[in-house]
Order: structure tokens, then sequence, then C-alpha cells
């Protein structure tokens, strides 16, 4: 298994995603009573969030209040029972889905594919040729640390490693919104921690609209902006926490920051309070 933690945000080749990234680049999430149930069973009640373009937002809450689903609707992988969402003001499911570019829980990298045609899988399926999509693969590779493993297969790669590159092949897709579904719930402690880092670094070099579902409130604080927790099943947004800024780049120093600490327990507190 080979490892490589190490990020260069300063070093050359990436030379923009602008060539893959859409004119919209700046696009805002808006949801407005947003509802959803499966049958009978009632999922989500109530939804009012706002995504502003290059935030972070992060959604907490307990297991199976709806976080994914939420964050499935946001990406037109299905509509929403009750009220609208738009994303870059879209409001039909494949506009939406247009928009936003979405990371599920594992990594789901192609055995049989190199990192870096796991990673330009997306300009793959937009058309682009083999020989040009590895190109553009190429610059965020030497920018992200990853320069070396461009011909490593996946069972190769340390998990974090592997979740460097399925956030790449998330990125190059060039979408103005992206949907992170808990990226980091299968790593180990040391390692979700240096990927959390690693993350933050990334999305200051390449701003994009997110959404991050996660079960860790420190995760979520560290990486957005804001954090939206939700009540139990139907979820129901009970509290909305903004996160200290500025915020120490060094995540062991963010973390223990008073301001920091302060929201966290608060972000903490409405969580038990939505979960019974």
């Amino acid at each position: 298994m080979r490892q490589d933690t190490r990020m260069k945000p300063e070093s050359p080749g990436l030379q923009t995603m602008a060539a893959a990234a859409p004119a919209a680049a700046a696009d805002s999430i808006s949801l407005r009573g947003v509802g959803h149930s499966y049958g009978e069973l009632q999922t989500l009640a109530g939804i009012d969030l706002e995504a502003p373009a290059h935030q972070v937002l992060g959604l907490v809450g307990p297991s199976g209040c709806g976080k994914s689903t939420l964050l499935e609707l946001i990406c037109g992988l299905q509509d929403p029972s009750d009220g609208t969402i738009t994303v870059g003001g879209a409001a039909s499911a494949p506009a939406r889905l247009a928009r936003c570019a979405f990371m599920p829980q594992r990594d789901l990298l192609l055995p049989w594919y190199s990192a870096i045609d796991n990673a330009a899988l997306a300009l793959r399926n937009q058309g682009l040729g083999r020989r040009e999509a590895r190109a553009a693969a190429a610059g965020l590779f030497e920018r992200f640390g990853l320069a070396g493993f461009e011909a490593a297969r996946p069972d190769e790669l340390s998990g974090g490693m592997r979740q460097r590159v399925a956030f790449l092949r998330t990125l190059i897709a060039g979408k103005p919104a992206l949907a992170l579904d808990e990226p980091f719930a299968a790593l180990d402690a040391i390692t979700r921690a240096e990927m959390q880092e690693w993350l933050a670094a990334a999305l200051r070099t390449e701003p994009r609209t997110v959404v991050l579902v996660t079960h860790d409130v420190e995760e979520a604080l560290y990486l957005c902006d804001r954090v939206a927790v939700l009540s139990a099943r139907p979820g129901r947004i009970v509290a909305e926490v903004k996160a200290p800024s500025p915020r120490a780049a060094e995540r062991d120093a963010a973390v223990t920051d008073a301001a920091f600490v302060s929201v966290r327990e608060e972000a903490m507190r409405a969580l038990r309070e939505g979960s019974r």
C-alpha cells in the first residue's frame, strides 16, 4: 500500500479548471419549505437553507434524520415531495444535477483503472478523449500532492489517498456545486484529521459552493462556514451555527481555539436537544 499525505498547494501544473468549469462558477444553493417522504415515512419537513456562492455549508444530525436524502435532493437525484430547491437559480432535477457533483461515502474507484484514469472519469463521461482527460487531471495530481501516484491502482493506495482521488474526480467534473456525503467516515482518526486539513486547503485553492454531510460536529465546524443541525426524523433545522472566523489553517490549532470550542458546544447542545 502506497501512502503520501503531503499536499503542495503552491505547486504548478493545474493551469485552471476554467477549461472544465462552467461560466456560472459562483452558483448558490437555496431550499424553501423542503419536505420529503417515502410513502408514508416522512424523512424531512420544512427545510429552509441557503448556501451562498463559494460557501461551505455543513449538515449534522442523528442517524436516519434525512441528511443524505437532503443531499440527493439538492443534487437532483430525486425531487422533493414538498417545497423547492434551486442551484444557481435552476429548479428542475436535471438542471440541478447538471450543476452539482456528488461524492458518496465510499470512494467507488474502479479497481481496473489507474488513479489518474479514475480521477479523469468525469471528463471521459463528458466526451473528452483519454489523453486530454489525463492531461487535465495531471495538474490536479501535482497541485494536491498526488504526483507520482498517477499510475497506481486503487489497491496500491492508502485510504486517505483513495479519498483524495475520489475528491479530485468530483472536482474535475467542473461543476460549480459539490455535494459531499461523509467523505471521510471510513477513515481512521489520524488519517481523517489529515484529510480534513487537506480538504480545507483544497477548497481554499479551488473554491466551490459545497454542502457537506457529516456526523462529526468538529469536522463540520472546521471545514464549513456554517453548520445546520437537523432534528431526529423527520429532519428539521433546529439550529444554525456559524464557524469561528478566521480559523487557523492548521487543524489542531483551529479545533482547540476557545471560540471554536464554544461554538462546538453550542452545536452539540442543539444536536442533543434535536435528537430527543
